[in-house]
């Protein structure tokens, strides 16, 4: 079997808003960009991923359209570790982490659903994991434009079966409120993107010790500077998390080594696609640190999260990001019920992408 083409699709959503719109960037959101990427091979078998987007998904679509998808023309799809180490190494001067490993990441993801496609298996049961139905979701709130849309989608969160809840907060008020809000034990996180330098950093930390945070995401700038996490941590005793923007598995060992982190979030979409995840997963279990990863999208990285998750030791909630559509791509997939997520069962990643949805809903 060989591929014989590597295509990217990038859809964006209508959001459906029953209360405030929600911030990024300074704008309120009123959509959601995902790009999609099909691995086809000459036996019929295709594959779906999803490579990191956002703000930035024309440049990881240059990359996958112009570089890495011809690369990959007459490749094995099932030796997918040799392709994903050959696709680094071959590009590496476009970065070592960036649009050149989110587009490798959603390559790889499509290389696994074809995998599972091809044994006939969910790709969390090609992982290693044993039977499992669900998984717990948290509620990752966008950031909120006051107090009163804070309340409320909180509140909404709760009513409908979330039992832990992420916000993406920078104020210490509006933070306050969260925890007063949702009570002194509800589980909270607190998302805050890098923000800070080192000394902010610990200010704050100092101050939001008394709100019993799960765990404090991101909190410096730069997201690589692992000192400074680790004095963060030191010299506050609060519990740290990032890697979402942590690119390789050799930085996350410097993460580990510097104790700079409680939580190790690597993303499927970012990271190099399962089956970098599933190393740093490795590699965390040897350092003892709990692991979560991110998984803030709405396509096939949401639903190679759950698998990722599904395949681990013990149980890991699944990151949602709390925002409802009319109808999405990946239909009721990507839609939790009273606060836990269902874990395809059928072969691959167990759902597909919806064509006619794609191009009713493709950007250029």
């Amino acid at each position: 079997m060989k591929i014989t083409a590597v295509t990217t699709h990038a859809i964006r959503v209508p959001l459906k808003l029953d209360g405030p719109a929600p911030m990024m960037s300074g704008q309120h959101r009123t959509s959601m960009d995902t790009l999609l990427v099909r691995v086809d091979t000459d036996s019929g078998v295709s594959g779906w991923g999803e490579a990191f987007g956002n703000r930035v998904w024309p440049g990881t679509r240059a990359l996958i359209d112009h570089m890495l998808g011809p690369a990959c023309i007459g490749a094995d799809p099932a030796n997918i570790g040799a392709l994903n180490d050959r696709l680094k190494r071959t590009f590496y001067g476009s970065g070592r982490g960036g649009p050149a490993f989110y587009g490798i990441s959603g390559i790889d993801i499509a290389l696994w659903d074809i995998a599972g496609k091809v044994a006939g298996k969910p790709i969390y049961q090609l992982l290693g994991g044993s039977a499992r139905a669900d998984l717990p979701a948290y509620a990752s709130l966008l950031h909120l434009d006051g107090p009163e849309a804070l309340r409320f989608y909180l509140n909404q969160a709760v009513a409908r079966g979330y039992g832990l809840v992420k916000i993406h907060e920078t104020q210490y008020n509006a933070i306050r409120l969260a925890r007063e809000t949702l009570g002194k034990d509800f589980p909270l996180m607190c998302d805050s993107n890098c923000p800070w330098t080192v000394d902010e950093a610990i200010a704050m930390g100092l101050r939001l010790r008394e709100l019993n945070l799960d765990w404090l995401e991101e909190p410096v700038w730069p997201p690589e500077d692992h000192e400074g996490l680790a004095r963060l941590r030191r010299e506050t005793g609060i519990k740290t998390a990032c890697g979402e923007n942590t690119a390789t598995l050799t930085s996350f060992r410097h993460l580990f080594q510097a104790e700079a982190l409680s939580v190790a979030q690597p993303s499927v979409c970012k990271i190099g696609g399962i089956s970098e995840a599933m190393k740093v997963i490795a590699l965390a279990g040897e350092y003892k640190v709990r692991v979560v990863p991110h998984s803030a999208y709405f396509g096939p990285g949401l639903i190679a999260s759950m698998h990722v998750i599904a395949a681990m030791p013990g149980e890991a909630p699944v990151e949602r990001f709390y925002c409802d559509f009319e109808q999405h791509v990946m239909g009721d997939a990507i839609n939790p019920v009273k606060g836990r997520l269902a874990v395809p069962q059928q072969p691959g990643l167990g759902v597909e992408p919806d064509p006619h949805f794609i191009r009713e809903f493709s950007i250029q």
